[in-house]
């Protein structure tokens, strides 16, 4: 399930830019998987975790590799020799906190071998660029802000709080009374992630959710899970996703060099400590400011429109590899800046009608 972002993310840039895909089929659960991944982290050998050589017709400008964790690299160094067939290479690894950095020492040798390595958690670009000889660079997650922005049709927002992924139980617990004992419409997981039966289906049917939701519950990474990420706060997908759609943010707000730079306009996010119980007295509060709720949202979709859709991320990548962008990509950049204009100009009484905010007042 956390691999549908980056689906998406290539889906972009298939539109942006003249791409192959090479999608290797390896199964993690299986046992040459297993063993494969065990000899790359304590040897200096690997072997093929049961992945298809790619033997490619030409040669290519580049070569760019996404993966969700380190032990991806063994799966694409399997795949192909990428040296061989492109001018350069990159690599985007998104979950790969400090703390596996001791683990994962075997595996740079894998990671030495790309000419750019691109990191979504920036506080691991420092210790990993001192034991690779490769660029590392920090970037952001990013969102496909066309179809979370939910103008020029703008639904309802007839759910009260979305809430995706991991979780304050305090909080959690709040919001179930209030659904229970004041009828709020509380959105939640209620199975544990897995995977999704169609990648692109179901980010439309995310972002639906979104666009229909007043509020939106947004924390760091791995928030929950302090024996991985341990003093490392990083800038998790959501707080895209939540500025994209236009829902009010609420959670705890990083307090980070990236944080302040990407989301640095007014209330981009409401400061709601972890394990809060006190959110029924939040709603309450910005329930009470309509003008107040619709400036905001309309920033939010208007900072995401113009500065956090993955076709921005992709022209840093190319930025990085010393490779021009096509005219696709500016061209959607073009259509963005029209859309966040749009946003601006027409989407004042629009979103009046549809914000749907007139919601009896929730118990605190």
């Amino acid at each position: 399930m956390f691999r549908c972002p980056h689906f998406e993310f290539e889906d972009v840039i298939s539109q942006t830019d003249s791409v192959e895909f090479l999608t290797p089929e390896a199964s993690p659960t299986s046992t040459r998987f297993s063993v494969a991944k065990k000899v790359a982290y304590h040897s200096p050998f690997t072997m093929n975790p049961g992945v298809k050589r790619y033997q490619p017709n030409g040669r290519y400008e580049m070569f760019f590799a996404i993966c969700g964790q380190p032990s991806d690299l063994i799966a694409v160094d399997a795949a192909i020799d990428f040296k061989k067939y492109c001018g350069v290479s990159v690599c985007l690894v998104d979950e790969f906190w400090k703390s596996m950095i001791p683990k994962s020492e075997k595996l740079f040798r894998l990671l030495a071998k790309f000419d750019v390595v691109v990191f979504y958690y920036s506080q691991t670009v420092k210790p990993v660029s001192e034991r690779i000889k490769s660029k590392c660079i920090f970037l952001p997650p990013g969102v496909d802000t066309v179809r979370f922005n939910p103008f020029p049709n703008a639904p309802a927002r007839s759910i009260d709080v979305l809430s995706i992924g991991r979780r304050s139980e305090a909080t959690h617990k709040k919001l179930l009374e209030l659904a229970d004992k004041d009828g709020l419409f509380y959105l939640h997981d209620s199975i544990a992630g897995g995977n999704s039966i169609h990648s692109s289906q179901h980010r439309a049917l995310f972002a639906n959710l979104a666009k229909r939701s007043k509020y939106f519950l947004v924390n760091p990474g791995y928030i929950d899970r302090p024996e991985i990420r341990g003093n490392q706060i990083e800038i998790g997908n959501r707080y895209f996703e939540g500025a994209a759609s236009g829902t009010l943010m609420l959670g705890v707000r990083p307090d980070t060099e990236p944080f302040r730079k990407y989301f640095d306009w007014q209330d981009a996010l409401i400061d709601l400590p972890y394990e809060s119980t006190n959110i029924g007295s939040i709603l309450n509060e910005w329930n009470a400011q309509p003008e107040r709720v619709e400036r905001i949202r309309r920033t939010n979709i208007r900072q995401a429109l113009l500065r956090h859709d993955w076709s921005y991320r992709w022209q840093e990548i190319l930025k990085a590899a010393g490779i021009e962008p096509l005219p696709q990509l500016i061209e959607r950049q073009v259509r963005l800046k029209t859309l966040a204009d749009d946003v601006a100009i027409g989407g004042d009484l629009k979103a009046k009608k549809a914000a749907n905010w007139d919601s009896q007042p929730v118990r605190p």
